[in-house]
């Protein structure tokens, strides 16, 4: 198979995330809540290192609610029935983003408690 031109790429790419934003309610209170941390880095004046911390673990939440909702579609796909051993997958998928969406609070309130509670 041939690969698309790099444009196409990116295309497919932005399509994929505007899915996830039309369709995934987790994906859209994610996004909400990084838009509040831009808001927040820019409102209180973080530092590039405290800015750039708070934007990793924003992207990975995002990028975590991805690939979750990627497997639970190939889950769908591969077995459109109940069964045991796709809903242990689709769990474990689910806990990989509430780990990380629990990492990024802790990091916020590290990040964060510094700026707010001078």
């Amino acid at each position: 198979m041939r690969k698309p031109p790099l444009h196409k790429s990116f295309l497919n790419a932005f399509r994929g995330i505007s899915a996830m934003v039309k369709t995934e309610r987790n994906f859209q209170i994610e996004l909400t809540a990084f838009f509040v941390n831009l808001f927040l880095i820019f409102y209180l004046q973080l530092s590039s290192i405290d800015a750039t911390i708070i934007l990793i673990v924003s992207f990975a939440v995002l990028s975590a609610e991805i690939f979750n909702t990627a497997i639970e579609r190939i889950c769908d796909i591969v077995q459109p029935n109940f069964d045991k051993r796709i809903g242990f997958i689709k769990d474990v998928a689910a806990g990989a983003v509430i780990l990380m969406a629990i990492a990024s609070v802790i990091v916020g309130i590290l990040v964060y408690r510094k700026y707010i509670f001078v």
